[in-house]
């Protein structure tokens, strides 16, 4: 039987199926309480209508790795950060054609990026075409050098 974590650990996103909730920081912790499996997840944002599916995911990867009695609990604070994604998490997401955020400042700016790397040919010659996309998180952008459209991951 694997270690709960491993099991947990590879439950995808189902927003981003490319990447895992561990690749994005949203897993927390799992531990072993009274012999139930106990999940911490933090949401990308307090609002995500992911969060049932995650919940039911998890349970569900659970069970069939054999640990029945499991439960999920969210936490909101701290708040989840883009620097919770994992290296492997950002790769992934670039692979996949979204890309991935910067660093978030130690002090939050209203600032905008003003070039985005393309994930598709690497060229910074890009501009923001509409600051939402298909969730909060993510923004509409264009590569000038390939005319491909692409998503980006905010830096929150």
């Amino acid at each position: 039987m694997s270690a709960p974590w491993d099991v947990v650990a590879t439950v995808p996103d189902p927003e981003l199926p490319a990447v895992t909730i561990a690749d994005l920081g949203i897993l927390r912790s799992v531990s072993i309480v009274d012999g139930r499996v106990v999940v911490t997840v933090t949401p990308t944002y307090s609002g995500c209508p992911a969060l049932a599916e995650i919940t039911a995911d998890v349970r569900r990867a659970l069970t069939d790795a054999g640990y029945a009695d499991a439960e999920v609990h969210t936490v909101l604070a701290p708040a989840w950060t883009t620097d919770w994604i994992t290296e492997a998490g950002r790769r992934k997401l670039a692979e996949y054609g979204i890309a991935p955020p910067g660093a978030v400042s130690p002090a939050p700016s209203v600032s905008l990026p003003l070039s985005v790397r393309c994930p598709q040919c690497g060229s910074p010659d890009t501009r923001e075409s509409s600051r939402f996309s298909g969730t909060p998180c993510r923004a509409l952008w264009v590569c000038r050098a390939c005319r491909e459209p692409f998503e980006h991951m905010k830096a929150l």
